[in-house]
């Protein structure tokens, strides 16, 4: 685990520098296993093993295909501490098939793209200007820092989820929230899908934050809290953010058809506003209209 090579660290007596760089090479290893673990055989040209059937890949099987030292890839996946150029990074990445969103992902691992600022800790102070933004939209709208503590919100979506308002400082965070407030879990009617794919983004734009503290306390309360984030966040799904459809079972005005957008502000590029606006051709308009009327 992740909080286990920080401790280790910490026992070591390594600097806060070192720790970070051995969290990033043990969270390396363990999705270049995942990946490796859940790879089919056939989509690489390798045929069926005599038990395990279809499914997995030998670390040998990585290197050979991917042109690497098998010493090389064992050390990649066992976090040892070496330097790896782009190529041969790119090289496994094709091997194991990683879409651009897990592709990225291991590249920021690496250092080799950008990680979110250092000098820029996340905030939990929103400027006066971002809320009187949030004000003036008539939709459902909320602010995220890059922890995803909620920052800030308007009306609108506080009629859509009232627990927002009330919700303790330590607990007002997106994925706390979806994976351990009852009200959420009804309020969404594709939980479980919509959950997943809420970590897997968390994930992607977390991962340069693994040294964190605050992150990894963030992990820990919510793997004792919840058996679906724990079963999510070993599995190590990685996706970037994409605007799509949302359905919201609201209890006073039904189901909410809305399109879930995200945007970065130019002068504070760390903090996401999030926004919900009705689908067109269907009802939401009308029914939000009434929720904002109650």
């Amino acid at each position: 685990m992740i909080q286990d090579a920080a401790r280790a660290g910490r026992a070591r007596g390594t600097t806060p520098r070192e720790s970070d760089d051995a969290q990033r090479r043990a969270e390396l290893g363990g999705f270049l296993r995942a990946r490796r673990n859940e790879l089919s055989r056939s989509e690489v040209g390798l045929p069926p093993r005599t038990r395990g059937g279809d499914v997995g890949l030998r670390r040998e099987e990585v290197s050979y295909l991917s042109g690497v030292s098998g010493t090389w890839y064992t050390w990649l996946e066992q976090g040892r501490d070496i330097n790896p150029s782009r190529q041969v990074v790119d090289a496994v990445a094709r091997t194991l098939r990683l879409d651009a969103s897990a592709h990225s992902y291991v590249l920021a691992l690496l250092g080799y793209s950008s990680p979110l600022p250092q000098q820029v800790p996340p905030t939990h102070d929103a400027p006066p200007s971002l809320q009187r933004l949030l004000d003036s939209w008539a939709d459902p709208a909320f602010a995220l820092a890059p922890d995803w503590a909620v920052l800030a919100w308007n009306d609108a979506y506080e009629q859509l989820y009232p627990g927002i308002a009330t919700a303790a400082d330590d607990d007002r965070n997106l994925l706390w929230l979806v994976f351990t407030d009852p009200y959420v879990r009804a309020l969404l009617p594709d939980w479980e899908r919509t959950s997943r794919r809420f970590l897997s983004e968390f994930r992607a734009e977390t991962g340069p934050r693994l040294g964190d503290p605050a992150h990894g306390m963030l992990v820990e309360r919510l793997s004792a809290a919840s058996a679906a984030f724990r079963a999510g966040w070993e599995s190590r799904d990685v996706q970037r953010f994409a605007s799509r459809e949302r359905l919201f079972q609201h209890p006073d005005v039904g189901l909410l058809h809305l399109e879930h957008h995200q945007l970065a502000l130019s002068d504070h590029p760390e903090i996401h506003v999030v926004a919900y606006t009705p689908m067109p051709e269907t009802d939401a308009a009308e029914r939000l209209a009434r929720l904002c009327a109650l």
